[in-house]
């Protein structure tokens, strides 16, 4: 090996140039240099291509592909802190390659591991007879807060435990894969796993053809077909239960249920009535066959389970006993997660499935056993010490696990008493030393350790593995813990085939679509989103034609005894838009205060804010390119305005912020089907319209009193003024104003055009049940079409305008009884 700092030679057929420097480190095994300093064999090609790409081409493939996650959304989150920014999720460009001789001895591995565990956990469930049998100590089952004792020996209706498994792999020194963890709970990673192979097969194109990589579409078929095996005809199909926006793996959870078809909702969508999982939809309620569950078993019901939960379903225990609802995976899988059961495995595989372990754990000590602890104690400097189950007890250093020869005397000392004093809740585990992979950093390929997450579902030809994975990469060189927490980024794996992989997709042939133009009964929470989501970005539009109208008559020598300044000023003001404190400001402080103030509910970044959390709620269903549309929308009212500020600067970022609204709506209602999402987005715009065009009017158009230059100013805000000198060329008037304004339907943007629309879409909505009868909007919404078609422009008076904006926040409040609320239960269970 050459030392020194490795330079990308392009000109290096052979690859060397690209490896000059890299050091495997002392006494581990790396994956792309053998002991001898040599690329392995199933490396070679990929080093030497890369070599030939020269510096350049890599550094713009791999910006397209941080490009590509970015312009995604692709993001996590740290556990446990909720108010934790998103973080862009953090791609280690250089793919993981397995080999074919490997692949072979994972997947053989992680298969028998499934089938050990499902064994192991159906004996917990039915009695624990054969645990019993084998002298299984009863507390570390009874000690686990994952054991659900309302779920022992419940009929459920399907008998596997595991639908999906994950395995947390590393190497020894010598090379020989072990087993870390086991995710029997609800393992993550599987989207990820995805996105960087999106990203990365997309930014090296040329490069990933090149070589015969498995494909991971065939195992997402196939684990699609497995839970869609467990529905029935008349239900609301597979669903995702989710425990929201504010999870770190969120983006995975919206990604998957986009990617695979499936519903994706939360607790608060689903309710139990008489044993049944019920959806609430804009149509009623829908019965829930199939459950793939993203949250902890015990919060999964604050009836049986835990009842500080507000993140599951009162009664789905009671449903899943009565067999009417497939969680996948079963509550109470949790159970196998333990780090005490690594122990115990190996003794365990040959009485419940007959073969000893082919890929061995990590060695691991369970401090409950007087032995085991003291074996632990008695080698402390060589022990990592962790969380027997899935909680640490309380009164401990925090962070673990602990590598005990680097505590403080302190800590050390809180933990060997913690230990000795309650044992059960411990573990000692060896010092593990991961191998390395190559990470392109500082312009070089440098070695970093990583670990390995395998991913197993059950199908109905038995469990079939994710040929690849999700590998964690390590950003400092330590060689004892990767977790995403803690700095690590993710790679794509490549399963490398001894032959050509076929293309594979997970769109369907065309003898096997059935021709629909339906996407199933819209959930209620999803429908919410979207008229919130409209109604604040139309609210934002609005806030902003206001701003850009007041800094654009600022410069005027007698701006502040301006009657329309003022207007523009008390409005802002009563919208919120500028915080209580700011009657009787500057007219310029109360335009930027509106522009930057992410405090104020009116204010424009609280409300594209507030827009972006709508979004955030509905990602599985909401528009890509309107998303990111909107990311670079709440982006840009992030940023400071540029330099002293002023009207100047303050027109500009209006007007900016203006295109990126129309930018968004143009995305999400133009390339939404018409459907009743559509419907949805399409009423929250057209009355938070509606309300401003009211309140325009009654501000700027009074009877009397009210001048030329407010007319004026009226048919700005509602960007008429072409169409009114193209019919009235000697200037603005009270009645021709307020009929443009309000009265002719051929203006998008008058009242009674939004009032016909509105008609025409709560006409469109479902029928409610029990007896299928029009929502109570509709006699709303017809009333007030009927009343504004009826005005003469010239009687108008602020107090019909007045009653019509009331008549609109009517309209509002009776869909959102009428579709968004939980209505009487015993109504619904025909409408099932």
């Amino acid at each position: 090996m050459t030392s020194g700092a490795a330079q990308i030679s392009g000109g290096a057929p052979d690859g060397t140039g690209l490896i000059a420097g890299y050091r495997p480190l002392p006494g581990v095994y790396d994956e792309m240099v053998d002991e001898a300093g040599l690329v392995r064999p199933h490396w070679r090609p990929f080093v030497e291509r890369l070599a030939a790409e020269g510096p350049d081409a890599l550094a713009q493939r791999f910006g397209a592909a941080d490009r590509y996650l970015k312009d995604s959304g692709v993001f996590y989150r740290v556990y446990d802190d909720p108010t934790a920014a998103e973080r862009q999720w953090p791609l280690a460009h250089v793919p993981l390659l397995i080999s074919p001789e490997d692949w072979a001895v994972i997947e053989a591995g992680v298969i028998q591991r499934a089938h050990l565990i499902e064994a192991f956990l159906s004996d917990c469930y039915r009695g624990g007879r054969q645990m019993m049998a084998l002298g299984l100590p009863a507390s570390l089952i009874t000690g686990s807060a994952e054991f659900l004792r309302p779920l022992v020996q419940a009929e459920r209706p399907s008998p596997r435990q595991l639908h999906l498994f994950a395995v947390d792999l590393g190497r020894s020194p010598t090379g020989q894969w072990w087993v870390l963890r086991d995710r029997t709970q609800a393992p993550s990673g599987a989207g990820f796993a995805l996105e960087n192979r999106i990203a990365l097969s997309r930014a090296m194109s040329e490069v990933f053809r090149a070589f015969d990589v498995q494909r991971l579409a065939p195992f997402f078929d196939a684990f699609r077909a497995a839970l869609a095996s467990h529905r029935e005809a008349d239900d609301a199909g597979v669903c995702l239960l989710t425990p929201g926006p504010l999870n770190e793996t969120y983006f995975e959870h919206s990604y998957l249920a986009r990617y695979l078809g499936l519903r994706l909702v939360e607790g608060m969508d689903l309710l139990v009535l008489g044993g049944t999982v019920f959806l609430r939809t804009v149509a009623g309620l829908r019965k829930v066959r199939v459950l793939l569950r993203r949250i902890d078993g015990d919060f999964a019901d604050p009836l049986e389970l835990n009842t500080q939960s507000r993140l599951g379903i009162a009664g789905l225990v009671q449903a899943v006993r009565q067999g009417n609802v497939t969680l996948a995976n079963a509550l109470g899988s949790g159970l196998a997660e333990a780090r005490a059961l690594l122990g115990f495995l190996p003794t365990l595989a040959e009485p419940l499935i007959g073969e000893r372990l082919l890929l061995p754990n990590v060695a691991t000590w369970w401090c409950g056993q007087e032995d085991a602890r003291r074996q632990v104690l008695d080698a402390l400097d060589d022990r990592v010490i962790a969380p027997a189950f899935s909680r640490a007890s309380s009164g401990i250093p925090p962070g673990g696990p602990w590598v005990m020869s680097e505590l403080s005397s302190p800590d050390r000392d809180i933990l060997t008493t913690a230990i000795e004093r309650r044992g059960v809740d411990f573990v000692g585990q060896e010092v593990v030393k991961l191998s390395t992979t190559p990470v392109w950093a500082n312009g070089r390929l440098e070695p970093h350790p990583f670990t390995f997450r395998v991913f197993v579902a059950a199908t109905a030809d038995g469990y079939k593995v994710m040929p690849g994975g999700f590998a964690l990469i390590g950003d400092q060189r330590d060689l004892r813990a990767v977790t995403m927490q803690r700095g690590a980024r993710s790679a794509d794996v490549w399963v490398l085939s001894r032959g050509p992989v076929p293309q594979t997709t997970l769109i369907p042939s065309e003898t096997q679509i059935m021709v629909r133009r339906s996407t199933g009964a819209l959930p209620s929470r999803a429908a919410d989103n979207l008229f919130w989501l409209a109604r604040y970005v139309e609210r934002a539009d609005e806030t902003l034609r206001l701003i850009r109208a007041l800094v654009a008559r600022i410069s005027a020598s007698r701006a502040h005894t301006l009657p329309e300044v003022g207007g523009l000023c008390e409005l802002l003001v009563r919208w919120g838009a500028a915080g209580n404190t700011a009657s009787g400001g500057e007219p310029v402080w109360i335009a930027e205060t509106a522009l930057r103030d992410g405090e104020s509910d009116g204010a424009v970044p609280a409300l594209v804010a507030a827009a972006r959390r709508a979004a955030s709620l509905i990602r599985d269903r909401f528009p890509p390119d309107a998303w990111r549309a909107l990311e670079d929308l709440h982006a840009y009212m992030q940023t400071p305005i540029d330099g002293q500020g002023g009207s100047a600067a303050a027109f500009d970022r209006a007007s900016t912020a203006l295109r990126l609204i129309a930018a968004v709506t143009g995305f999400q209602l133009e390339t939404m089907n018409r459907l009743a999402g559509w419907r949805f987005l399409k009423l929250g715009l057209r009355i938070e319209r509606g309300l401003a065009v009211c309140r325009f009017a009654r501000q700027f158009a009074r009877p009397q009193g009210g001048s030329r230059e407010e007319l004026d100013l009226l048919l700005e805000l509602n960007d008429c003024q072409i169409t009114y000198r193209s019919r009235y060329p000697l200037g603005a008037a009270f009645a021709p104003v307020l009929d443009l304004v309000l009265l002719d339907e051929s203006n998008p943007r008058s009242l009674l055009f939004q009032l016909g629309r509105l008609k025409a879409h709560t006409l469109a909505l479902p029928l409610l049940p029990p007896a299928h009868r029009p929502s109570p909007a509709l006699a709303v919404a017809e009333a007030l079409y009927a009343t504004v078609s009826a005005m003469e422009p010239a009687k108008i008076r602020s107090d019909d305008i007045l009653g019509i904006e009331n008549g609109l926040m009517h309209l509002s409040d009776e869909i959102s009884l009428s579709y968004f609320r939980v209505r009487d239960p015993l109504l619904t269970e025909g409408s099932a």
